[in-house]
C-alpha cells in the first residue's frame, strides 16, 4: 500500500468547498483545512505509485477551485 500527502491550494475563500469535495474522492483517507501556504492536506492510499498519482491528477487537480498541487509519497510503512 502506497500512502501519499497532498497539499492542495484553493481559490480565494473556496477551502472548505475543496475540502469537502476532496473528502469524497475514491482514494481519500483524510483531508484537512489548514493554515499556512495550503489550504487543505489531505492523505492518499493506493495499491501502487501510479494509483496514487492518477487520483492527484485525475481527482483532486480537477476539483472545482483548485489552483494548485504538491504531492508528497510517504517513504515509511505503515
Amino acid at each position: 500500500m502506497v500512502h501519499a500527502f497532498i497539499m492542495v491550494k484553493a481559490g480565494a475563500g473556496a477551502a472548505s468547498d475543496v475540502r469537502n469535495q476532496i473528502a469524497g474522492l475514491d482514494g481519500i483517507t483524510e483531508a484537512h483545512v489548514v493554515a499556512g501556504r495550503y489550504d487543505v492536506i489531505a492523505e492518499v492510499g493506493g495499491g501502487e505509485v501510479h494509483d496514487v498519482l492518477g487520483t492527484v491528477s485525475d481527482e483532486i487537480g480537477t476539483v472545482a477551485g483548485v489552483t494548485d498541487t504538491k504531492t508528497y509519497i510517504s517513504l515509511s510503512a505503515s
